[in-house]
């Protein structure tokens, strides 16, 4: 099993979309690149901790690989909004990717490079591709948000 880590603005709406893969075991919502311990949901919203609203992806890669996960990332926001998505506005809420071995970091790299070497965003890109630091599940009630509420977005 491997890892991956990724902040594509509200938390409930990245586990969605990596969720169903075939070859991801799990998802988890939580909380990574701050500098404070043991965030809570206010304190992460509030702005003030520095952490980001994230996906933690636990996948086998003989079946999905991280390029592929890579790719989803990358469908499925707008990399190109500097700390929102959406209705979501904050530093919470910006586009990263967490590495977490060195083959992540260039492949995260080389996947953003050949985004922008494409053409398809008419603004530059400007998510992040950072170590992943310590990672905070988010409390039980935003695990599997979405699914448990029967809503097919975070905008309620």
């Amino acid at each position: 099993m491997a890892i991956a880590t990724f902040g594509a603005g509200c938390f409930w709406g990245s586990e969605a979309f990596f969720r169903d893969v075939d070859g991801v075991k799990q998802t988890t919502v939580g909380y990574l690149g701050g500098d404070y311990e043991n965030p809570s949901y206010e304190d992460v919203k509030s702005g003030k901790t520095g952490h980001a609203e994230v996906v933690q992806v636990e996948f086998d890669p003989n079946v999905v690989s991280y390029d592929a996960l890579l790719n989803l990332f990358w469908e499925n926001h707008d990399p190109t909004q500097l700390n929102r998505q959406s209705d979501d506005v904050g530093e919470q809420y910006r586009s990263a990717i967490f590495y977490h071995d060195n083959d992540q970091k260039a492949a995260a790299e080389r996947s953003r490079a050949d985004k922008v070497n494409s053409g398809a965003y008419k603004r530059p890109i400007v998510t992040e591709i950072t170590p992943a630091s310590t990672f905070y599940k988010a409390e039980e009630y935003h695990q599997d948000y979405l699914q448990k509420n029967g809503l097919a977005s975070c905008h309620i």
